[in-house]
Parts: structure tokens; C-alpha cells; sequence
């Protein structure tokens, strides 16, 4: 399962979601889906000194990033903005799951993100 915080008219919201068992739902849908298509390389995350593990935020749509609002060494609050994506042509903030500094960056304002690609390391 994958944890969630969403933000809908200004209101967070804590989601959980199950994951299915990832190879029948790919056989069944690989027969109908088309052939995506190639990616452009991601840029070399920039790492705050020190490194180490950390939380990972990832996309929770397809878009467009529109705007860092959060570089690598910022320290964050639970539910401040770290990237706005612009979806669908609407801005579409990613939030912080919890408080802590910004670890690393793994995109740039302008590039296209799919559902799931990390934009973020959220460190304590």
C-alpha cells in the first residue's frame, strides 16, 4: 500500500492506496495498451551534502513541471508545496508528507513527469 496527502480546494486529505497484483493487471492490459512512447533521460538529481535515505515524492499524475517551489537544503513543513505540476492545464501542487529538509531534486521547471517518477527526496 502507498500513502498519500492530497490537497482539494485547500483541504489535505490522507489517502491510502492498495496496489493489485501488478502482473495480472499488466498481462490483462498489455493485449489493448499501446506502445508508449520513448522518454527523454532524466537530469542527475541534485543531493544536499550528506546524502543518505530518504522519503521519496513521487508524481500522482502525468503532466508537466510548472515550478520548484522547494530546492535541495529547504526545510519543509508537513503539507507546504514542493512542486507544482501543471495537469490536465491546471496547477496541481505535490505537497510534503511530513516535515523535514529537501534532500535532492530529480526534476527541472518544464520537463514532463508521468504518474509515479520520483521529483523529490524528502530527508529528516
Amino acid at each position: 500500500m502507498k500513502n498519500y496527502t492530497i490537497t482539494v480546494n485547500g483541504k489535505m486529505y490522507d489517502v491510502t492506496v492498495e496496489e493489485k497484483d501488478a502482473s495480472a493487471a499488466m498481462a490483462s492490459a498489455a493485449a489493448f495498451a499501446p506502445s508508449p512512447a520513448p522518454r527523454a533521460p532524466q537530469p542527475a538529481a541534485a543531493a544536499a551534502p550528506g546524502g543518505g535515505e530518504g522519503t521519496p515524492i513521487e508524481a500522482g499524475a502525468a503532466g508537466k513541471v510548472f515550478r520548484v517551489e522547494a530546492p535541495v537544503g529547504t526545510k519543509v513543513q508537513r503539507g507546504q508545496t514542493i512542486v507544482v505540476l501543471e495537469v490536465m492545464k491546471m496547477e496541481t501542487p505535490v505537497v510534503a508528507p511530513k516535515d523535514g529538509t529537501i534532500l535532492s531534486v530529480a526534476v527541472s521547471e518544464g520537463q514532463a513527469v508521468e504518474a509515479g517518477d520520483l521529483l523529490a527526496t524528502l530527508g529528516e
